[in-house]
């Protein structure tokens, strides 16, 4: 009976393409999953309000960062802080490795070479550092939603590795902070509409639960 279908919506995009999407609330494991509230100050979106951005688990000083999730948009996109921010720290990180900036690559604004071309994140995973946007979660303890290196950087045609954030201000997003679908990857995002939650946690993207999903 489709009347008894909580109003909750969610998705598992595979970082090997495809996925799928699901309504209702029988599809995940509630233990597993991190919840934080809606902001009711941004209602044409799915948004958890305010995060703080940390990168290799430390701090950045960048606060107050609205966040959007859309699986509607391919990258990810933080506002001009937020990017040079991260872009100021990544540099200072790749400065100690073999990694040179890939000026002939124009697959996205900022991308990397190494001595050979690369094949898969797995080959360059070990140069990068994770980062983590965390939400104040109404005075309950922080929820903090993960980005591993997989899932902010694409290896180009021409074997670079280049960064799948791209900067927000500079398209007109204004001081929005956009969650794409890179940053989604192999994870389950759920958005309990009854509840006003926002929640996430590991997923099997590449395996459809019978009979209560759709492939995405």
């Amino acid at each position: 009976d489709q009347g008894l279908t909580r109003n909750v919506v969610g998705h598992c995009l595979s970082g090997e393409g495809g996925g799928y999407i699901f309504f209702g609330d029988d599809v995940y494991d509630p233990s597993r999953i991190e919840w934080t509230p809606m902001s009711r100050d941004y209602r044409k979106h799915y948004s958890p309000g305010f995060a703080e951005l940390t990168f290799g688990r430390k701090t950045t000083g960048v606060e107050n960062l609205v966040v959007v999730f859309d699986s509607g948009s391919s990258y990810t996109y933080f506002s001009s802080q937020a990017y040079y921010t991260l872009i100021s720290l990544m540099t200072r990180e790749l400065h100690r490795t073999s990694l040179k900036d890939a000026v002939d690559d124009d697959t996205l604004p900022v991308c990397w070479k190494g001595k050979k071309p690369f094949r898969s994140i797995r080959d360059v995973r070990k140069y990068f550092k994770p980062l983590a946007l965390s939400f104040a979660n109404g005075g309950r303890s922080a929820a903090h939603f993960d980005i591993p290196p997989e899932n902010y950087l694409i290896v180009s045609i021409k074997g670079s590795v280049c960064l799948g954030i791209l900067n927000g201000t500079e398209i007109g997003l204004q001081n929005y902070n956009i969650i794409g679908d890179i940053s989604m990857q192999d994870r389950t995002v759920i958005y309990d509409n009854e509840k006003n939650m926002i929640g996430w946690g590991p997923g099997n993207c590449d395996r459809i639960p019978k009979g209560k999903a759709s492939a995405a």
